[in-house]
């Protein structure tokens, strides 16, 4: 079969974004929008209901369809309430991004110190929030004849130094477990792992005058730092028949901050 570009066309598909309607000039904004101009139908999912609203009519204003879903992904209906409105509104549900995490509002604390009620919420939102929503989906690409499911990780685990770390880890380790468990149902399952990324909440996370800055600049191959738009390309690819024979695998979009095998 000759390679044809559009292969990355995502015409008739329906894609679900969670953590969509965060902070600003978020990451979950930027695959959400890019999705749509790669043709998808997108359900805008976060638990902040007005953010994801606005997302929604910034895809509608431009000329593509979307619908704002208020979801907690740490709750199993909840997660199942975001697929029936997929499925209601689109007919069914192709691609489902896991970006929804806590990040700015984890614990940073040390292992000595850290609240087990915040260790629970972590892995409950970062990895147990994956879960559950790939869950709520798979029925529905199981009909459809196959899907795509994204987890977004973070350069921040490899390796993983404290609590976001570990999540982010125990998430590719789901990416894998999921990728093997439903490749034979042609449902594919990988993960992004960006570097830091110039969102609103990466800002804030780590400022411009921060040292990790100055670590990161003299650690990577390129650039030290990332605009959210420029993870959307990976993003495209993994989601549309172009990418459809790459499943179990973390991309690194970071500058060449993380090298691997």
């Amino acid at each position: 079969m000759t390679f044809q570009l559009n292969q990355f066309s995502l015409e008739g598909k329906v894609a679900i974004v969670t953590g969509a309607g965060g902070r600003g000039n978020s990451i979950g904004r930027a695959y959400a929008l890019g999705l749509s101009n790669a043709g998808a139908k997108v359900v805008v999912a976060d638990l902040n209901a007005e953010g994801a609203q606005a997302v929604s009519g910034e895809i509608v204003q431009a000329g593509g369809e979307a619908i704002a879903v208020q979801v907690d992904v740490a709750n199993e209906s909840s997660t199942k309430a975001m697929a029936e409105s997929a499925i209601e509104t689109f007919g069914g549900i192709d691609i489902l991004i896991n970006n929804a995490a806590l990040m700015v509002d984890i614990s940073y604390d040390n292992f000595e110190t850290v609240s087990m009620d915040a260790w629970h919420k972590a892995f409950a939102v970062n990895l147990e929030g994956a879960l559950l929503c790939s869950r709520a989906v798979i029925p529905s690409m199981r009909e459809r004849g196959g899907g795509r499911i994204i987890n977004q990780t973070s350069g921040g685990a490899f390796p993983a130094s404290g609590l976001y770390g570990i999540t982010k880890l125990a998430l590719v380790g789901l990416t894998t477990s999921l990728a093997k468990q439903f490749g034979k149902d042609n449902i594919t399952c990988n993960a992004i792992a960006p570097g830091n990324v110039k969102s609103d909440a990466g800002k804030l996370l780590v400022p411009d005058d921060s040292p990790f800055i100055q670590f990161l600049e003299a650690s990577c191959a390129t650039r030290a730092r990332g605009e959210p738009e420029e993870l959307v390309g990976a993003a495209i690819l993994l989601c549309s028949d172009a990418g459809g024979w790459i499943t179990g695998q973390t991309i690194h979009i970071d500058g060449g901050w993380v090298m691997r095998p």
